[in-house]
């Protein structure tokens, strides 16, 4: 095949800079999940993108950042080996807010990775700042890592997407597909209806319980009638959450079910029967074993 282009991008950053919403909007549709809550992004997770003489393979990862747990020392494992072995590495920042003490991390490990390594900062949320303003933050964040490449953006809005992919089109080498064209992830559909699962959870529910989350499919299987069965359990930390996520008169947990199986439906694009149920797991995120279970343990 003569002139394709082919790689791997790393989409990489602190929690909640929108690398996800990027994500999404680069494909032109939704493999993952996405809430206004840091770390919504547990795992590694590809999303394929084939076009007219070029397939770029995004690597969205999780937001790096200071960890307070074995779950956090996890989400940054996950992120850091998302650099190995990448065409291009795409350093997402939050534009409407000064560097943090996690970038300041990111770039200090950024700036060890060789420089054989294309390397583009891409400026997020550039909607919400004025031409002085985000020229000045631009220069913030080019101090930080000053051998890349500088692009503005808008995920949500969708501003600047096109130029972004010109530029990352032209970054990789000149070599055939890695996927079939019609595959867009490599994810199970299970995970991703997982991950759409806790996403629901994270937008209905209040502050203290998300992070204290986890979802795990238990079956999942097609009925002859075409529709999806899903039997899932949500997990928490304390009794006291439980008694959150399932509401008065179970009405959080339906509202829950009701928001993620029509996203589920929509991923599918058939019928979903789900059916919930929540257990805890004492401290969970600190806890080898349920991390494990949970599908958070370190790839060998």
């Amino acid at each position: 095949m003569t002139n394709h282009r082919s790689g791997f991008v790393a989409i990489i950053g602190r929690p909640n800079v929108g690398k996800s919403t990027l994500l999404n909007a680069l494909l032109g549709q939704k493999v993952a999940a996405v809430s206004p809550r840091p770390q919504t992004t547990r795992r590694r997770q590809l999303g394929i993108l084939t076009i007219e003489n070029a397939q770029i393979v995004f690597v969205d990862t999780p937001g790096i950042h200071q960890p307070r747990h074995k779950l956090g020392e996890f989400l940054n494992y996950e992120a850091e080996e998302a650099l190995d072995g990448v065409d291009v590495i795409l350093w997402l920042v939050d534009s409407s807010s000064a560097p943090t003490e996690d970038d300041l991390r990111i770039a200090e490990l950024l700036n060890k990775i060789s420089p054989r390594t294309t390397r583009l900062l891409v400026l997020n949320k550039i909607d919400t700042l004025g031409a002085d303003e985000g020229s000045a933050r631009s220069e913030e964040y080019v101090k930080l890592w000053n051998q890349a490449s500088v692009k503005k953006v808008s995920a949500a809005k969708r501003l600047g997407l096109g130029e972004l992919l010109e530029t990352l089109i032209q970054s990789l080498p000149e070599r055939p597909p890695e996927f079939p064209e019609e595959q867009i992830t490599d994810s199970y559909e299970r995970d991703i209806a997982a991950d759409l699962l806790r996403e629901a959870c994270l937008i209905q529910l209040r502050d203290e319980v998300p992070h204290s989350l986890a979802v795990r499919v238990d079956e999942f299987k097609e009925r002859e009638n075409g529709m999806a069965y899903i039997a899932a359990t949500i997990f928490v930390e304390r009794e006291s959450q439980k008694g959150i996520v399932i509401g008065e008169g179970g009405k959080m947990l339906k509202s829950i079910g009701s928001a993620a199986r029509k996203e589920i439906e929509e991923m599918g694009g058939r019928k979903v029967f789900l059916e919930l149920r929540v257990k805890v797991s004492k401290d969970w995120r600190d806890n080898q074993n349920a991390l494990n279970q949970f599908g958070y343990g370190k790839r060998k």
